[in-house]
């Protein structure tokens, strides 16, 4: 297994671990034996800053800062904070409370704390318990007097027992007469009026020894990923292999899968070792695409092969060595399959051809240099250099046989075509169960041709017969989407979504007027799919399954590659439950670079229920309404240090009222200037307390909701959609086309609203593969006994309780009825309201697939499997024997077991 090496620059692999897992680690060699005085006295202030961001120290994580020295908890801290506040976005504009602890600690920083703790409790009293890590019963859980940590009924009763017991068993504090303090008193109704929100702390987890193994255990995960990374993924991985140890290249597994990842890797290894790395090269290369990626890498690029990668990107020069060997490499892959993988990407490797000079060496490498003579469209017969080719003549006949002539009659992709414009789809199916990938993305297209040549015909048993086994070497990624487009409603002339690759994510729309494929021919081919994600799913075995109905609203995340970076990993498409409250602020930061202006602009566009436009808020019409939604101001400059920000308060129940049904979000750069020139862009919501004040311009890094980077070469953004009817919003993350600037909603409604509206169909539910899959397959797939959460019962915004239903496996039940049941949540054989505490027992002292929306259960001391959740809560104080998986993670459990790595995403025979 591989591993980080100590040398990893302390703030990166912090930034890791905290995003992550929610952990922080604390060398041990910097930890005294016993507390220091005054570190225990700084972290009170520390306590105060991490409340006002919405985080909780838990006992351990507590008991390890306070064996710091003063000064090293001081660094420790600072360094904290500063991670939290860039993950929030606060890292600009605002600065943290007791920056200076312990040197500089205000006598007031307990009545900072004790307010800030009283706030929580009142607005959501299942806060988790900084002793045990649980939430216990609403009436469980008090702050005590006079440290204010919070502490559960269990843990209060078993001081009573313990040698300390008039102490907090966190921080050592005696404690009063009265053990907790009063929650109504006029501070803490004032605060709880401020925030108005029903969130819950985030306990922040100690990482045991140094941190590397957690690190390993990520940097393993990473790399058997087989669906594109996102671009937090991708700065993850360049971290850790930046700081790699000396034998990395031993350590790798015998398989990376995803041929970006690899491409890093091998560039990482050629940087570092130089020419001892040629060995490795030549033992994980198997397409020419991949050596094209290399050289992508190699020059400091994303290795996707996009065009607008290409345009911007200079290639590095090669040693002599490594040239040679990678001629050798093309050289050895066969004149056939090195003609078409070169054809398939022809701008970039007449690029790459500069650099590799693969006539110098044409008498060593004639397949190569045959190659490339066809890729620049020269003749071979009549060339100065083809004379040169006469003995053998092998290399040149094969290489022309496989080139411009016959490829495009003869080649895989001509073979297909031929076949389906003669309506022989089982004929086509044949050819393209060849290459698994390329069959799973043309399914649709199979069976549309199927329809239009032979209707109310079924479909052949010959097909359905080459189509099963074809799936079972095929990545998790084109699989899923096949599932979603096949299994969703169709209608003639209906606008299909498409998302090309892109370094940002754009989408494009347009009337499908071709043959609707009937339910009864795309069912049979879903039943394939879905027995294909049961038998993936079959591995280590849970005691028990605990799923959030909620998992329906998360779209399997697709197109990562171009995914912003946000706070919180919401697959795009997915819909979530606004938070409880009827006000939103809307924020949007900037920072222009030196001699630069850049005037960015956050509007808000609404229109009703047939998508018609009622009304905007943005620089020009600073309020909507009756003060509906209400501007900031806008600014035309944001130069640094600070930068500059705005914010759209919203009042949905006024802006429903008004007869707008949805509230579209979007990021204007007025001055046509590309995101991507900004030293620093973001934006996302926050919730606003009743007591907030409206367009004043407060930034509440425990009210920040969400948040994405504004990146890449666009100008127009539009993060999410808001439904004020049904008070949810589709996270989107999509930009838009734009030029010539003077950028704002009213030159840009229409467009909007047509893209809006084609999103949210696109979406819909039931017409996209979700996160419920999956997990509903893995649990099926591998427990006997499966617990769901209703969906919007955990949660702020659902009230923490709601009903649970139990699905049981029957006696002789086969997993495929069980998975049925699962799936349509039908037939449950129990049933019965439940609050997160009762989960907990439920799950404790037992193996466990956890998969939930929100974070929410107490974390049981005792747990042990796989948790996946979306957003932070108690769950996360769970020890380090529990799993702890993404979105991208989860898809990854459904990579084909022993699947032909030539069949993967990335492969060049795609």
């Amino acid at each position: 297994m591989p591993r980080v090496a100590s040398a990893i620059v302390d703030v990166d692999l912090d930034c890791f671990l905290l995003r992550r897992r929610g952990s922080v680690c604390v060398p041990p060699g910097d930890q005294f034996p016993a507390a220091d005085p005054w570190s225990v006295q700084g972290l009170v202030a520390l306590d105060a800053d991490l409340a006002g961001r919405g985080y909780l120290l838990t006992a351990r994580l507590r008991s390890a800062l306070a064996r710091l020295a003063p000064v090293r908890l001081a660094e420790v801290g600072d360094g904290l904070l500063a991670r939290i506040d860039h993950l929030l976005g606060a890292d600009r504009r605002h600065l943290a409370l007791f920056r200076r602890f312990p040197d500089a600690v205000p006598d007031h920083a307990h009545l900072a704390y004790s307010r800030q703790i009283r706030a929580f409790l009142l607005n959501q009293p299942r806060q988790p318990c900084a002793h045990c890590g649980k939430a216990a019963e609403e009436a469980g859980i008090g702050a005590l007097a006079p440290c204010a940590h919070l502490l559960c009924a269990a843990c209060h009763e078993g001081l009573a027992a313990a040698p300390v017991g008039g102490q907090c068993p966190v921080c050592g504090t005696p404690l009063g007469a009265e053990p907790f303090l009063g929650e109504d008193n006029r501070a803490g109704r004032k605060a709880a009026e401020d925030f108005g929100g029903e969130q819950v702390l985030r306990p922040l987890r100690l990482i045991e020894g140094d941190g590397l193994t957690a690190a390993t255990a990520e940097f393993d995960r990473l790399l058997a990923r087989r669906t594109p990374l996102s671009p937090q993924d991708r700065d993850d991985l360049a971290a850790l292999l930046a700081n790699a140890p000396d034998d990395l290249a031993e350590r790798l597994p015998a398989q990376i899968p995803l041929r970006e990842s690899k491409a890093t890797v091998l560039a990482a290894l050629l940087r570092r070792d130089g020419q001892r790395a040629l060995p490795v090269l030549a033992e994980r290369i198997d397409t020419a695409t991949d050596v094209l990626r290399l050289l992508w890498a190699w020059s400091g690029a994303e290795p996707d092969l996009l065009p607008a990668t290409a345009r911007r990107l200079r290639l590095c020069n090669l040693s002599r060595p490594l040239r040679r060997e990678l001629l050798a490499i093309l050289d050895a892959m066969g004149p056939a399959a090195l003609a078409e993988d070169l054809r398939r990407h022809r701008s970039a490797w007449l690029r790459a051809g500069e650099l590799l000079h693969p006539f110098e060496h044409r008498g060593r490498f004639p397949t190569v240099a045959a190659a490339f003579f066809l890729l620049r469209e020269n003749d071979l017969q009549h060339h100065p250099l083809g004379a040169e080719f006469t003995d053998p003549p092998a290399p040149l006949r094969a290489v022309e046989a496989a080139g411009r002539t016959r490829l495009a009659f003869t080649g895989f992709a001509g073979q297909v075509e031929e076949r389906l414009a003669a309506g022989d789809v089982t004929a086509a199916v044949r050819v393209l169960a060849r290459r698994p990938g390329e069959l799973v993305r043309r399914l649709h297209h199979v069976l549309r041709v199927h329809a239009a040549t032979a209707p109310g015909a079924a479909l052949p048993e010959e097909l359905l017969r080459t189509v099963g086994p074809a799936l079972g070497r095929v990545a998790p990624g084109p699989l899923l989407g096949a599932y979603g487009r096949l299994r969703g409603p169709r209608t003639q002339g209906e606008r299909r979504l498409y998302f090309p690759r892109g370094t940002v994510s754009l989408a494009h729309a347009k009337e499908d007027h071709g043959t609707v494929v009937p339910a009864g021919l795309s069912g049979q081919v879903c039943a394939l799919i879905e027995a294909e994600l049961l038998r993936r799913a079959a591995g280590d075995r849970y005691d028990v399954a605990l799923l959030d109905e909620g998992l329906d609203d998360l779209v399997a995340p697709f197109a990562e590659r171009a995914a912003a970076r946000t706070l919180v990993s919401v697959p795009r498409g997915s819909r979530q439950r606004l938070p409880r409250g009827d006000r939103l602020r809307l924020f949007l930061h900037w920072m222009q670079p030196e001699h630069l202006r850049v005037d960015l602009d956050l509007s808000l566009a609404l229109y009703d229920a047939d998508w018609r436009f009622t009304g905007l808020c943005d620089y020009t019409q600073l309020a909507h309404g009756d003060r509906a939604a209400v501007h900031s101001g806008d600014y035309v400059s944001a130069p640094p240090p600070h930068g500059a920000t705005e914010f759209v308060d919203l009042d949905l129940a006024r802006l429903a009222a008004a007869g707008s049904r949805y509230a579209v979000m979007i990021v204007f750069s007025y001055n046509d200037v590309a995101f991507e020139q900004l030293t620093d862009a973001f934006a996302g919501v926050l919730q606003l307390g009743e007591g907030a004040g409206s367009g004043t311009g407060h930034y509440d890094p425990k009210a920040v909701r969400q948040r994405l980077d504004l990146a890449g070469d666009a100008k127009v953004c539009v993060p999410m959609i808001i439904d004020l009817a049904d008070r949810r919003y589709t996270w989107t993350d999509l930009n838009t086309g734009a030029d010539g600037g003077f950028h704002s909603v009213r030159r840009y409604h229409e467009e909007v609203g047509r893209l809006s509206e084609d999103v949210l169909t696109h979406f819909s539910p039931g017409s996209r593969a979700t996160l419920w899959d999956l997990a509903g397959a893995l649990a099926a797939g591998t427990t006997d006994e499966v617990v769901v959460r209703d969906r919007d019962a955990g949660g702020a915004g659902g009230g923490g309780g709601g009903g649970v239903r139990v699905w049981r496996r029957r006696s002789a039940e086969p997993a495929a009825e069980f998975a049925a049941r699962l799936r349509t949540l039908r037939d449950p054989d129990d049933a019965y309201p439940a609050a997160p505490a009762h989960l907990t027992r439920l799950i404790a002292g037992r193996r466990a697939l956890v998969a939930l929306v929100d974070g929410d259960i107490p974390a049981p001391e005792q747990l042990s499997g796989t948790a996946y959740r979306l957003y932070p809560g108690p769950l996360d104080a769970a020890p380090e024997s529990l799993d702890r998986l993404t979105a991208g993670d989860l898809v990854a459990r459904f990579a084909p077991p022993d699947a032909d790595r030539k069949d993967q995403p990335g492969s060049s025979q795609r």
